[in-house]
């Protein structure tokens, strides 16, 4: 009698495989854009070269390139390519790692966005380019598919409002943004999505949503949906992290 073949190994999960590659290839090109190999106003190399570069497919690239933008390294222009930028130079306004610590200072820079990113949405709609739709929207099928590869889709969150910040076609509004990176999204700080009631993809289904009736807005030029749609997003965001956490945080 034969005997039975000895069980396959546990197939590696392939969530968890992905981010190690995208981890990778983000320190790489950070590294060098942190030691000067590539300078603020050189080409990132094509998607397909950095695909050759470091053996890994389109996602991973498109994911890693979404978080050097997220960390404030590099900006994409379309059509044209992905170029390393100047980081915003240094001056009396500060919010450090340090100041995010507790849920209390997560809300108070909450109510600070809720304040210029309403204003942001408005003058985005009213200024935004087909370029600067585009944009929202790659954001946009980034955190979809982010929610489907089981990802905390914080580059693209990110992404998504930095996109509105450049539509305003007011220099200052991206550069705080780009100075704030990704701590601006409260996932970064608080587990959010794995403390709501309704499950993680419901409650990020739900922003991908807010985000949606944004760039909507955005899109039809209505300017006070815009604002309105975005003030919405924030304050349920605010809302959705006083909900997550005990009575006596």
């Amino acid at each position: 009698m034969q005997a039975p073949a000895p069980p396959s190994p546990a197939p590696a999960a392939p969530a968890r495989r992905s981010r190690g590659l995208v981890s990778g290839v983000v320190d790489s090109l950070a590294t060098g854009i942190r030691q000067g190999q590539l300078k603020a106003g050189d080409k990132l190399p094509t998607e397909a070269e950095i695909m050759t570069r470091f053996d890994v497919s389109r996602t991973v690239v498109r994911e890693a390139i979404s978080r050097l933008q997220a960390s404030g390294l590099v900006e994409t222009r379309h059509g044209i390519g992905t170029f390393v930028i100047e980081p915003p130079a240094p001056g009396n306004f500060r919010i450090a790692q340090e100041d995010l610590a507790t849920v209390a200072d997560v809300i108070a820079l909450l109510e600070l966005r809720i304040s210029l990113e309403t204003e942001a949405a408005g003058l985005a709609a009213q200024r935004r380019t087909e370029a600067h739709l585009e944009g929202m929207a790659s954001a946009l099928r980034a955190f979809q598919q982010s929610i489907e590869s089981e990802s905390d889709a914080v580059p693209s969150d990110f992404q998504f409002h930095m996109e509105v910040a450049r539509a305003t076609g007011n220099r200052h509004f991206a550069d705080l943004m780009t100075y704030l990176g990704t701590m601006v999204i409260p996932r970064t700080r608080i587990n959010t999505p794995g403390q709501a009631p309704e499950g993680r993809l419901s409650y990020l289904q739900r922003v991908h949503g807010e985000h949606e009736s944004i760039f909507n807005a955005i899109r039809n030029q209505d300017t006070e949906a815009a604002r309105a749609a975005m003030r919405t997003h924030l304050s349920n965001s605010r809302e959705r992290l006083r909900r997550s956490q005990p009575a006596d945080a």
